[in-house]
């Protein structure tokens, strides 16, 4: 299927030519202004849930950076999903994988990635409004800015295992430093935490109800450099599952002591014998799971733990990406899930047992030098 910007007639011409219009820059897709010192940037996909293309992060990374600089008189950066249900449901995925390995490819993702570390580097406040779905590629242009706003209709998700991916996008570098083993349960699971379950979670930092949505747009636009006041203020007037501990709550306990295991298969082990409906449960998803993606995504998060910065995860899971993008698994999980829909991914290797160390290694392995990432 082609990406929903071309039309009709594109679909005869040569690839390169697909994608070549497929890069132009798009005003439609990202809405870019600039009112009292606030530089706002709404995602404008909504009836593709406001998925990321790669137009669009070639127009959010030069704004940033020029935003940024010293005498620019942007001095706060808010971002926003059009329609309602998604701050950004994720990458274009069905575009990128029209052309196994092509350069396009190769391209959204080292863009993408230097998008999320300028994000996580900004030198300037950075506010997002996760008012809806936020999933994938949604959460690498959220979660690494200084603050994020929950609602109601929040619903965030890394379910990248589920598709033959791993929770990228800094995921190796946000998740493991969640509380306990959450981080590790969420790579692995794609487990989704809806409305303040992200704030007790640390996926966001602040909440407002969703008729204040618009108020705190406005009094952020009027007053952005009190932004820290504004957003507390809203967050401590918001309403929405106050009185509601966190969903997960009475589950930390069994999630630290079966996610802290020291592999994959262990983690299925303690949660054959652990013997609740949630472990139940929990065993069903990841049975569903690419068991490639499973034991890399574990060394991933494992990994990124140690590393000291956003950039060095980043680049650990470039590696990781593009050797996905040369294995089977990614293509037939984006085909079972998204493009046939039978929901029965054959992946290859069947089973956890059958994805050798020798296999994961190998996705760790060093790109050719002039492919790496090499950000700090």
């Amino acid at each position: 299927m082609l990406p929903k910007i071309l039309t009709s007639k594109t679909k005869h011409f040569p690839r390169f030519r697909i994608h070549r219009k497929w890069l132009s820059s798009s005003t439609n897709e990202l809405i870019i202004e600039e009112k009292n010192s606030v530089g706002l940037i709404t995602l404008n996909r909504p009836k593709a849930l406001n998925a990321l293309t790669l137009s669009m992060i070639h127009s959010m990374h030069p704004k940033l950076t020029e935003w940024q600089q010293d005498k620019h008189p942007v001095k706060l950066v808010l971002v926003k999903g059009a329609g309602g249900k998604a701050y950004c449901s994720g990458g274009d995925i069905r575009a990128i994988t029209e052309e196994r390995g092509g350069s396009m490819q190769k391209q959204f993702f080292r863009d993408e990635y230097h998008l999320d570390h300028l994000i996580g580097n900004l030198k300037i406040p950075y506010v997002a409004l996760l008012n809806g779905i936020v999933m994938g590629g949604g959460v690498g242009i959220s979660v690494h800015g200084k603050y994020r706003v929950c609602t109601a209709g929040t619903m965030f998700a890394m379910p990248e295992t589920g598709i033959g991916l791993v929770p990228d996008v800094g995921g190796a570098y946000f998740l493991p430093r969640l509380n306990g083993s959450l981080g590790i349960f969420l790579g692995l699971t794609g487990h989704r935490l809806k409305g303040r379950d992200c704030l007790h979670a640390g996926i966001a930092t602040h909440a407002v109800d969703d008729a204040a949505l618009a108020d705190l747009e406005k009094e952020l636009t009027h007053c952005p450099e009190d932004h820290d006041t504004i957003l507390t203020e809203f967050t401590e007037k918001s309403t929405f599952d106050k009185d509601k501990e966190f969903s997960l709550a009475s589950k930390l306990k069994v999630i630290d002591e079966i996610f802290s295991a020291p592999s994959v298969e262990e983690i299925v082990t303690r949660l054959d014998g652990e013997g609740s409906e949630f472990s139940g449960k929990t065993l069903k998803t990841l049975k569903r799971a690419s068991p490639s993606s499973l034991k890399v995504a574990f060394r991933q998060i494992s990994e990124g733990k140690k590393l000291k910065t956003l950039g060095e995860c980043l680049n650990m899971e470039h590696r990781l990406v593009t050797r996905c993008c040369e294995n089977d698994d990614f293509y037939e999980g984006v085909r079972a899930l998204l493009i046939d829909r039978d929901n029965k991914p054959k992946w290859n290797p069947a089973t956890l047992e059958g994805v050798s160390e020798e296999l994961v290694d190998s996705y760790f392995q060093p790109l050719a030098p002039e492919h790496e990432l090499n950000l700090k």
